[in-house]
């Protein structure tokens, strides 16, 4: 059996399961693979790189910084989350990424976006750190509306949660059938149509299968939480997910807000890491 670890994204939601993989990494949890979703795969990278505690660090150490996130980085750049400067200066300079752990660490990586010309889930396995590996990164966190369009290799990108929010069929698919997957919304939560349709037909105009693909994101959504229910009860799964909605935008400048809701991982992981344990040793 192969074991991965899920990681729903949801931006600063994604704080929660920083939390909870913190917890994971300081009692040497192990997966064979890891598969992220926006947020899920900029923070989960760390936990191939075996660096707990650093998606708080460069969180709160920035939160004020324009270059990372704001309007004027949107108004200057096209993105709302700097894409040099949160994805290449930042990981290269100020709060290092651990590349020669990430690189020798032989547990997969997958990183999931959307292709804006097909509307269509598209999956990449990065298992070497470098500029190619923290831009497929970005394309999978770069949001409708506030983020640039990411082309790599020919292909138009942007955030993997449009098409695959929860890629559990996915990692099944190849594989995987002991897994651990962390949500950012507590149990019951039903995803509502986006009310910002208009906005995003009329700036997507020119990828009419996207702009489908965001008019049914609510359902693919609710049918993937259903599924991993499922799952769950079967006791092929083992689902993390928040006690109740976590407060926390999607734009967060407030670091004692992302401390609360880190911590909050902390404390449902603390919680749970026997069972975990337990979990993964039931093989």
């Amino acid at each position: 059996m192969k074991k991965g670890l899920i990681l729903e994204g949801g931006a600063l939601r994604g704080m929660f399961s920083a939390g909870i993989m913190d917890v994971m990494m300081e009692h040497n949890v192990s997966f064979d693979g890891l598969i992220g979703v926006s947020a899920g795969a900029a923070f989960g990278c760390n936990y191939k790189s075996r660096q707990p505690g650093r998606v708080l660090r460069y969180n709160t150490r920035f939160a004020h910084d324009w270059r990372y996130c704001s309007v004027r980085s949107l108004i200057t750049t096209g993105d709302i989350f700097g894409g040099e400067f949160c994805y290449h200066e930042m990981p290269e300079k100020y709060d290092v990424f651990d590349t020669a752990t990430f690189d020798a660490n032989p547990m997969e990586f997958y990183v999931v976006c959307t292709d804006v010309e097909t509307g269509e889930a598209v999956y990449s396995r990065q298992m070497q750190s470098g500029y190619d590996c923290y831009e497929w990164i970005r394309a999978s966190a770069s949001m409708p509306l506030v983020s640039r369009i990411v082309e790599i290799n020919g292909q138009k990108l942007l955030d993997g949660g449009i098409a695959d929010s929860i890629p559990l069929h996915f990692f099944e698919s190849v594989g995987y059938d002991r897994n651990v997957v962390i949500l950012t919304q507590p149990r019951g939560y039903m995803k509502e149509h986006n009310k910002l349709m208009p906005l995003l037909r009329l700036h997507l105009r020119k990828y009419p299968k996207m702009i489908n693909a965001l008019d049914r994101r609510h359902e693919m959504y609710n049918a993937q939480t259903r599924y991993v229910e499922e799952r769950e009860k079967t006791g092929d799964v083992f689902v993390i997910r928040p006690d109740e909605p976590l407060h926390i935008g999607h734009v967060e400048h407030n670091p004692d807000r992302m401390r609360a809701v880190y911590n909050e991982g902390r404390k449902v992981g603390e919680r749970r890491i026997g069972e975990i344990l337990a979990f993964l040793k039931a093989i």
